[in-house]
């Protein structure tokens, strides 16, 4: 079997960098948090440039805990302008390699099976990733990160951990480099899929690296981890057995989405109800565009961290797979009426489409009437194509616009964050 050779790139602080290389700013020297100012100090940073983390501020620290001694620029997201940059980055990887080789793991990293392109432009993987790396940074400005692996696991962790301490950025990682190099690192957070939950499990037994994993009592981890330590164990050794294959040809047994609000003050519960409506309103449209229907909805609601209370959460379930708006909303608003409490302060709202399947799966209710569903579906598909051609707001409901609505504030974001138009 040929031994395959992975790539991990990363774009360094990639929404700061960017907003550097707008500005004709070095984003290795020039102190820049990409931060919504609306949303108070408390807010977390998108991201902050190489320069700040080597005064010692943390990525994706607090406003309020960047020290008030340290000048610097701040930056209002732009995600749409971020996506653009990570568009023309991925072109770059498709000048050296085929997209069924590419994985794009998030909008600022990337993996690359560069197992049988080594061969064709006679480089080894550390001269292909410096290839690529010069033709990023020449393209957008951006400065890039690499990790090379015998697998995916190991070109995340080189990455990870040992890139950033590089001169020029890319570390390479097989079985046996591994085990001698990162079997007592600490901490073990520092790994990928490793958590603090995982962590505190793990002390428990008596482990603290990689390397205590490895030798720890097999039967012990499974009691406590259940079928995960068969993965953790893996990494363990630098094992990986999932290929860029495997990842191509994916395809989960279900499927689901969901929205989730992030509350900038404390809602009431009959704010918070509103917000309802307009998320379930844009839950449906999603699926009429996509041509789907949902079984089931989920509510997870949290309350405000002064209330020292845990949240409420629970599921409807619908007669019938549908994406029309008057179908699902009643059961809806009957779970949230029963679950939520009415005395509490709400600081966010979660609402899920689970069991979702092809529209040509819905069944129409008994006493359902034909020409209503038909109408609905002709409504929903005007509302999509005017959104498409004209902006999310070009069409909203009433209640979008009472003081307590976020559906046009959210219309205008990309991820939760501002879109920079």
């Amino acid at each position: 079997m040929e031994k395959r050779v992975y790539l991990c790139i990363d774009l360094k602080s990639f929404y700061a960098s960017v907003e550097c290389v707008e500005r004709g700013l070095d984003p290795l020297r020039t102190n820049l948090a990409v931060a919504d100012p609306d949303r108070g100090i408390g807010t977390i940073c998108l991201a902050i440039s190489p320069s700040m983390k080597a005064l010692g501020i943390k990525n994706r620290c607090r406003v309020y805990e960047i020290p008030s001694y340290i000048e610097y620029i701040k930056a209002v997201p732009r995600m749409k302008l971020y996506i653009q940059y990570s568009a023309d980055i991925y072109a770059v990887y498709l000048k050296y390699v085929a997209k069924e080789d590419i994985h794009v793991y998030s909008i600022d990293e990337a993996f690359l099976d560069v197992t049988p392109y080594l061969s064709l432009y006679r480089l080894t993987a550390k001269e292909l990733a410096l290839r690529i790396m010069e033709d990023i940074k020449r393209t957008t400005g951006i400065t890039a990160a690499a990790g090379i692996g015998t697998n995916l696991y190991l070109a995340k962790v080189a990455l990870d951990i040992m890139a950033k301490h590089e001169n020029d950025n890319i570390a390479f990682l097989d079985e046996e480099r591994y085990r001698k190099n990162l079997w007592n690192h600490r901490p073990l957070t520092d790994f990928w899929r490793v958590g603090e939950g995982t962590v505190k499990r793990l002390r428990r037994l008596g482990i603290f690296t990689m390397g205590d994993v490895a030798h720890a009592d097999e039967e012990a981890l499974y009691r406590m981890f259940g079928v995960d330590a068969e993965l953790l164990i893996d990494h363990a050794w630098g094992k990986e057995s999932t290929t860029m294959e495997d990842i191509k040809t994916y395809r989960p047994k279900s499927r689901s989405f969901s929205r989730g609000q992030v509350f900038l003050r404390d809602y009431s519960f009959e704010e918070c109800r509103l917000v309802v409506k307009e998320v379930i309103d844009e839950l449906c449209l999603e699926m009429a565009e996509k041509g789907l229907a949902a079984k089931s909805i989920s509510v997870l609601v949290e309350y405000s961290k002064e209330t020292e209370m845990k949240g409420a959460s629970g599921t409807v379930s619908l007669t019938s797979a549908s994406h029309r708006y008057r179908t699902i909303l009643p059961g809806v608003l009957r779970l949230y009426d029963r679950i939520v409490r009415k005395d509490k302060p709400i600081r966010k709202l979660t609402l899920s489409c689970h069991d979702v399947v092809r529209e040509a799966y819905e069944q129409l209710e008994l006493f359902s009437d034909p020409a209503e569903a038909e109408r609905d579906r002709k409504l929903q598909k005007t509302v999509i194509e005017i959104k498409k051609r004209y902006g999310r707001n070009a069409i909203v409901r009433g209640m979008d616009l009472q003081e307590a609505g976020t559906a046009t504030q959210r219309n205008r974001q990309i991820g939760g964050h501002r879109s920079g138009e």
